[in-house]
């Protein structure tokens, strides 16, 4: 499904116009040593995405494709987990750009970045802390109600007459897990991030993942790949990926924009640099695979 047609960013004419506007003051200071995002895409000569069910961003660090998903993200009004931290000028670009879309934005489409599933762990694992801390709590707890001379005087003891009741009834373990709710996650990290992407990724939408392979094992990236793949031809999905998994820069009728090229080019995954190196490591080690 495709929601998002095409994307323009401004070519260097058009940022050369701003440059130039003599009505604005900011551009008279001295202290700005950055116009970001302007001067990013333009280098590349990269002005202009066509956009298919699956359009992959692949490039080294630097190269523009997580200030390209930002940019289409806050374009089009995305929903977002965690701030994206805007530059002076930001909005200035947002305005030298164009989407085309096919009908409208649908609900729930969203830009997922490596910041929201890194947050995400740490409040899972913040949870579980206090999950565990409530559970040594609760072996004091069960002593002390247990062999205590507890009586009831009015309604405002009736909570803890429950508790002398249920360790009294119960054995230790079974009275801590009665009381505890149970962890949110008993995950690692990379499992906690993959379930991040199925809470999020629904049906019939719109979304932006940004490098979205950090923090997944091979075994999780292939896992991932294909639920994408799945999700873009069952369920409605567009994607807009930048990464360098060659897991997910191999998923089925992917359109590729290599960022490190100058002008921008659309490419195979064989084609691309990273994924030779892996051919040709692997290659040279085949050997010791037999």
């Amino acid at each position: 499904m495709v929601y998002l047609e095409s994307f323009q960013f401004p070519d260097d004419e058009k940022e050369t116009d701003f440059f130039y506007n003599p009505k604005d003051p900011r551009l008279k200071r001295t202290c700005y040593d950055s116009y970001y995002p302007f001067q990013v895409l333009s280098g590349r000569k990269f002005r202009r995405v066509d956009f298919e069910p699956i359009t992959v961003f692949y490039g080294g660090n630097g190269c523009g494709k997580t200030t390209a998903l930002n940019v289409i993200a806050a374009k089009l009004g995305l929903e977002r987990d965690t701030p994206y931290n805007r530059s002076e000028f930001f909005e200035d670009y947002l305005g030298l750009c164009a989407a085309e879309m096919i009908g409208n934005l649908p609900k729930g489409s969203r830009i997922i970045t490596s910041d929201d599933v890194f947050d995400y762990m740490l409040n899972v694992r913040s949870i579980n802390n206090g999950v565990e801390r409530r559970r040594e709590d609760l072996f004091e707890e069960y002593l002390e109600m247990k062999y205590s001379n507890f009586r009831m005087r009015s309604m405002d003891d009736y909570d803890t007459l429950k508790k002398v009741n249920m360790a009294r009834s119960k054995t230790q373990s079974k009275y801590v897990r009665a009381n505890t709710p149970g962890n949110v996650r008993e995950y690692s990290n990379g499992e906690s991030a993959w379930s991040y992407f199925c809470e999020k990724i629904g049906e019939n939408g719109l979304y932006l993942l940004d490098e979205p392979e950090n923090s997944l094992s091979p075994k999780r990236q292939m896992e991932l790949m294909k639920f994408l793949e799945d999700s873009a031809r069952f369920f409605g999905c567009q994607f807009v990926i930048s990464t360098h998994s060659p897991f997910l820069l191999a998923m089925r009728g992917a359109k590729i924009y290599d960022l490190d090229e100058d002008p921008v080019d659309v490419k195979r995954w064989t084609e691309l640099e990273n994924v030779r190196i892996y051919y040709e490591f692997f290659r040279e080690h085949r050997e010791e695979f037999l």
